[in-house]
Protein backbone atom coordinates (compact mmCIF):
# COMPACT_ATOMS: atom_id res chain seq x y z
CA UNK A 1 0.00 0.00 0.00
CA UNK A 2 1.22 3.25 -1.59
CA UNK A 3 2.58 5.80 1.90
CA UNK A 4 0.84 8.98 1.81
CA UNK A 5 2.33 10.76 5.02
CA UNK A 6 5.50 12.73 5.01
CA UNK A 7 7.23 12.74 8.00
CA UNK A 8 8.98 16.37 9.30
CA UNK A 9 10.60 17.29 12.07
CA UNK A 10 9.38 19.87 14.74
CA UNK A 11 11.61 21.87 16.79
CA UNK A 12 11.42 19.98 19.47
CA UNK A 13 12.81 17.23 17.16
CA UNK A 14 9.43 15.05 17.30
CA UNK A 15 8.18 13.52 13.97
CA UNK A 16 4.93 14.66 12.97
CA UNK A 17 3.37 13.95 9.68
CA UNK A 18 2.15 16.41 7.21
CA UNK A 19 -1.47 16.05 6.66
CA UNK A 20 -1.83 13.90 3.89
CA UNK A 21 -3.92 11.05 5.88
CA UNK A 22 -6.63 13.35 6.69
CA UNK A 23 -6.92 14.08 3.09
CA UNK A 24 -7.07 11.08 2.11
CA UNK A 25 -9.40 10.01 5.48
CA UNK A 26 -11.47 12.93 5.20
CA UNK A 27 -11.88 12.17 1.55
CA UNK A 28 -12.30 8.64 3.90
CA UNK A 29 -15.11 10.54 6.44
CA UNK A 30 -16.72 12.50 4.14
CA UNK A 31 -16.35 10.08 1.22
CA UNK A 32 -17.93 7.53 3.37
CA UNK A 33 -20.70 9.67 2.65
CA UNK A 34 -19.81 9.49 -1.01
CA UNK A 35 -20.94 5.70 -1.35
CA UNK A 36 -24.29 5.21 -3.02
CA UNK A 37 -25.11 1.96 -1.64
CA UNK A 38 -24.40 2.35 2.22
CA UNK A 39 -25.51 -0.35 4.92
CA UNK A 40 -23.95 1.10 7.96
CA UNK A 41 -26.83 -0.17 10.46
CA UNK A 42 -24.90 -1.79 13.66
CA UNK A 43 -25.39 -5.89 14.59
CA UNK A 44 -27.89 -6.11 17.17
CA UNK A 45 -25.49 -6.79 20.15
CA UNK A 46 -24.00 -3.47 19.05
CA UNK A 47 -27.50 -1.82 19.30
CA UNK A 48 -28.14 -3.33 22.46
CA UNK A 49 -24.95 -1.96 24.50
CA UNK A 50 -25.17 1.52 22.79
CA UNK A 51 -29.16 0.95 24.38
CA UNK A 52 -27.76 0.97 27.70
CA UNK A 53 -25.31 3.42 27.71
CA UNK A 54 -28.02 5.82 26.20
CA UNK A 55 -26.16 6.67 22.83
CA UNK A 56 -29.65 6.74 21.00
CA UNK A 57 -28.25 4.60 18.07
CA UNK A 58 -30.68 5.58 15.30
CA UNK A 59 -29.69 9.75 15.45
CA UNK A 60 -26.28 9.46 13.80
CA UNK A 61 -27.01 6.51 11.82
CA UNK A 62 -30.01 7.79 10.10
CA UNK A 63 -28.04 11.65 9.35
CA UNK A 64 -25.19 9.45 7.82
CA UNK A 65 -27.71 7.47 5.72
CA UNK A 66 -30.06 10.53 4.65
CA UNK A 67 -26.76 12.33 3.30
CA UNK A 68 -25.09 9.40 1.83
CA UNK A 69 -28.17 8.97 -0.02
CA UNK A 70 -28.03 12.97 -1.65
CA UNK A 71 -24.67 13.58 -2.35
CA UNK A 72 -23.20 13.34 -5.21
CA UNK A 73 -20.96 16.72 -4.92
CA UNK A 74 -19.68 18.73 -2.25
CA UNK A 75 -17.43 21.45 -1.45
CA UNK A 76 -16.30 23.48 1.96
CA UNK A 77 -13.74 25.28 4.03
CA UNK A 78 -12.60 23.90 7.07
CA UNK A 79 -10.17 24.41 9.99
CA UNK A 80 -8.21 21.32 11.08
CA UNK A 81 -6.04 20.45 13.93
CA UNK A 82 -3.34 17.48 14.27
CA UNK A 83 -2.57 16.57 17.74
CA UNK A 84 -0.32 14.08 19.20
CA UNK A 85 -0.85 10.79 21.05
CA UNK A 86 0.03 12.33 24.35
CA UNK A 87 -1.91 15.34 23.52
CA UNK A 88 0.09 17.76 22.26
CA UNK A 89 -1.27 20.00 19.28
CA UNK A 90 1.53 19.77 16.49
CA UNK A 91 -0.25 21.64 14.02
CA UNK A 92 -3.34 23.88 12.30
CA UNK A 93 -4.16 23.99 9.36
CA UNK A 94 -7.00 25.78 7.28
CA UNK A 95 -8.19 25.05 3.48
CA UNK A 96 -10.75 24.35 1.23
CA UNK A 97 -12.31 20.60 -0.18
CA UNK A 98 -14.34 19.82 -3.18
CA UNK A 99 -15.41 16.19 -3.87
CA UNK A 100 -17.52 14.80 -6.73
CA UNK A 101 -18.43 11.46 -7.33
CA UNK A 102 -16.95 9.02 -8.41
CA UNK A 103 -13.51 9.32 -7.27
CA UNK A 104 -12.54 12.84 -7.70
CA UNK A 105 -11.55 15.28 -4.84
CA UNK A 106 -9.40 18.45 -4.03
CA UNK A 107 -7.68 19.20 -0.76
CA UNK A 108 -5.58 22.57 -0.52
CA UNK A 109 -4.39 23.20 2.64
CA UNK A 110 -3.27 26.56 3.76
CA UNK A 111 -0.95 27.80 6.55
CA UNK A 112 -2.92 30.66 8.66
CA UNK A 113 0.07 30.96 10.34
CA UNK A 114 2.34 33.25 7.59
CA UNK A 115 0.51 36.64 5.85
CA UNK A 116 -1.51 35.56 3.49
CA UNK A 117 -2.29 32.07 4.01
CA UNK A 118 0.05 30.49 1.68
CA UNK A 119 -0.37 26.93 0.00
CA UNK A 120 0.95 24.35 1.62
CA UNK A 121 -0.49 21.06 0.33
CA UNK A 122 -2.59 20.48 -2.48
CA UNK A 123 -3.91 16.81 -3.05
CA UNK A 124 -5.51 15.86 -6.44
CA UNK A 125 -7.54 12.59 -7.25
CA UNK A 126 -9.13 12.24 -10.98
CA UNK A 127 -10.08 8.81 -10.71
CA UNK A 128 -7.00 7.40 -12.13
CA UNK A 129 -4.44 9.00 -10.10
CA UNK A 130 -4.19 10.67 -6.96
CA UNK A 131 -1.63 14.21 -7.07
CA UNK A 132 0.35 15.27 -3.70
CA UNK A 133 1.69 18.43 -4.37
CA UNK A 134 4.49 19.49 -1.30
CA UNK A 135 4.67 23.10 -2.36
CA UNK A 136 7.49 23.64 0.41
CA UNK A 137 9.76 20.93 -0.74
CA UNK A 138 8.81 21.50 -3.90
CA UNK A 139 8.06 18.23 -5.03
CA UNK A 140 4.31 16.09 -6.54
CA UNK A 141 4.14 12.38 -5.95
CA UNK A 142 2.00 10.60 -8.11
CA UNK A 143 0.38 7.33 -7.44
CA UNK A 144 -1.84 5.44 -9.47
CA UNK A 145 -5.65 5.59 -7.55
CA UNK A 146 -6.15 2.31 -7.21
CA UNK A 147 -2.68 1.78 -5.29
CA UNK A 148 -4.23 3.60 -2.45
CA UNK A 149 -5.31 0.17 -1.44
CA UNK A 150 -8.08 0.09 2.05
CA UNK A 151 -6.96 3.44 2.66
CA UNK A 152 -10.22 5.72 3.69
CA UNK A 153 -9.92 7.33 -0.22
CA UNK A 154 -10.77 4.36 -1.55
CA UNK A 155 -14.44 4.84 -0.32
CA UNK A 156 -15.03 7.04 -3.12
CA UNK A 157 -15.33 3.93 -5.84
CA UNK A 158 -18.28 3.42 -4.21
CA UNK A 159 -17.38 -0.36 -5.21
CA UNK A 160 -17.90 -1.13 -1.96
CA UNK A 161 -20.18 -0.49 0.73
CA UNK A 162 -19.46 1.23 4.47
CA UNK A 163 -20.63 -1.90 5.89
CA UNK A 164 -17.81 -3.79 3.73
CA UNK A 165 -15.36 -1.85 5.18
CA UNK A 166 -16.57 -0.77 8.77
CA UNK A 167 -18.16 -1.19 11.66
CA UNK A 168 -20.62 1.28 13.84
CA UNK A 169 -19.34 1.02 16.62
CA UNK A 170 -21.06 3.92 18.56
CA UNK A 171 -23.27 6.92 18.47
CA UNK A 172 -23.87 9.71 21.01
CA UNK A 173 -24.99 13.38 21.22
CA UNK A 174 -22.08 16.00 22.28
CA UNK A 175 -21.46 19.82 21.67
CA UNK A 176 -25.05 19.95 19.59
CA UNK A 177 -23.75 16.96 17.36
CA UNK A 178 -25.17 13.71 16.49
CA UNK A 179 -21.92 11.64 16.56
CA UNK A 180 -21.30 8.47 14.41
CA UNK A 181 -18.02 6.30 15.12
CA UNK A 182 -16.85 3.87 12.78
CA UNK A 183 -14.07 1.06 13.20
CA UNK A 184 -12.54 -0.12 9.93
CA UNK A 185 -12.84 -3.73 9.66
CA UNK A 186 -10.47 -5.04 7.76
CA UNK A 187 -6.46 -3.97 7.59
CA UNK A 188 -5.94 0.61 7.61
CA UNK A 189 -3.38 2.86 8.89
CA UNK A 190 -6.12 4.74 11.09
CA UNK A 191 -8.10 2.96 14.04
CA UNK A 192 -11.33 4.98 13.50
CA UNK A 193 -13.25 8.16 12.51
CA UNK A 194 -16.39 10.15 14.18
CA UNK A 195 -18.98 11.98 12.32
CA UNK A 196 -20.34 14.84 14.32
CA UNK A 197 -23.84 15.95 12.24
CA UNK A 198 -25.77 18.68 12.53
CA UNK A 199 -28.82 18.15 10.84
CA UNK A 200 -28.60 16.34 7.89
CA UNK A 201 -25.07 17.97 7.09
CA UNK A 202 -21.72 16.48 8.61
CA UNK A 203 -20.00 19.34 10.22
CA UNK A 204 -16.68 17.57 12.36
CA UNK A 205 -15.03 14.97 11.90
CA UNK A 206 -12.07 12.99 14.02
CA UNK A 207 -10.01 10.63 12.61
CA UNK A 208 -7.58 8.48 14.79
CA UNK A 209 -4.31 6.48 13.37
CA UNK A 210 -2.99 3.45 14.73
CA UNK A 211 -0.07 5.71 16.46
CA UNK A 212 -2.78 7.01 18.32
CA UNK A 213 -2.65 10.65 16.77
CA UNK A 214 -5.63 12.61 16.31
CA UNK A 215 -7.00 14.86 13.36
CA UNK A 216 -10.07 17.28 13.76
CA UNK A 217 -11.89 18.69 11.29
CA UNK A 218 -14.30 21.37 11.71
CA UNK A 219 -16.04 22.02 8.28
CA UNK A 220 -17.43 25.43 7.28
CA UNK A 221 -19.61 26.85 4.37
CA UNK A 222 -20.40 23.23 3.05
CA UNK A 223 -22.71 22.95 -0.01
CA UNK A 224 -24.08 19.94 -0.72
CA UNK A 225 -24.12 18.77 -4.73
CA UNK A 226 -22.73 21.86 -6.63
CA UNK A 227 -21.45 21.93 -10.19
CA UNK A 228 -17.84 22.14 -10.06
CA UNK A 229 -15.55 22.54 -12.96
CA UNK A 230 -13.44 19.62 -14.31
CA UNK A 231 -10.40 21.39 -13.75
CA UNK A 232 -10.89 21.34 -10.08
CA UNK A 233 -9.76 18.16 -10.19
CA UNK A 234 -6.93 18.43 -12.11
CA UNK A 235 -3.39 19.30 -10.86
CA UNK A 236 -1.25 21.33 -13.26
CA UNK A 237 2.62 21.31 -11.87
CA UNK A 238 4.26 24.13 -11.67
CA UNK A 239 7.82 24.67 -13.52
CA UNK A 240 10.65 23.40 -11.39
CA UNK A 241 8.72 21.25 -9.52
CA UNK A 242 10.10 17.63 -9.10
CA UNK A 243 7.65 14.97 -10.30
CA UNK A 244 7.72 11.47 -8.77
CA UNK A 245 6.15 7.94 -9.66
CA UNK A 246 4.19 9.29 -12.73
CA UNK A 247 3.32 11.97 -15.20
CA UNK A 248 2.16 15.54 -13.53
Amino acid sequence: MASLAICKRTDSGKCWRRPLRPLTSLALALTVAVVPCVSAQPDDAAADTRDREGHGADGGVARLEAFLDDIRSLTASFEQELWSADQELIQTDVGSLSLERPNRFRWTYRNPNEPGNPVQLVVVADGTRLWIYDVELEQVTVTPFDDVGTSPAMLLSGDRTVRDEFEVVATHTLDGLDWIKLEPTGGSDFASVSIGFSGAEPRRLELVDGLGQVTRIELDDLVVNPAIDDHVFELDVPEGVDVIGGEG
